[in-house]
């Protein structure tokens, strides 16, 4: 009876995990602004269907600072965009 105790729960943990890392979609889009200072980028984006939200171009939220060196206006990119603190956030760019 504990196998099966620990099988199911290791199921249930890699169910779990593989959930996750398809929580974080990778969405394409062009860098059009950057402002270092606010730490903002405007980006024009491919449809975020993890956020329900349709293809347009906006402001997203920068915090880390190693993520907005990379961007350059002009650049096409591969970004994941969550919300973070109840703003659209690039956490991931690729």
């Amino acid at each position: 009876m504990k196998t099966l105790i620990k099988l199911a729960l290791a199921s249930a943990l890699a169910i779990g995990s593989a959930y996750g890392a398809l929580a974080a979609e990778i969405t394409k889009g062009t860098v059009k602004k950057v402002d270092a200072k606010a730490k903002k980028v405007t980006l024009i984006h491919e449809e975020l269907k993890s956020l329900d939200m349709p293809a347009m171009t906006m402001v997203f939220r920068v915090q880390d600072d190693a993520i907005l060196e990379k961007l350059k206006e002009g650049a096409n990119i591969e970004f994941v965009a969550e919300r973070v603190g109840g703003k659209l956030t690039v956490t991931e760019v690729k």
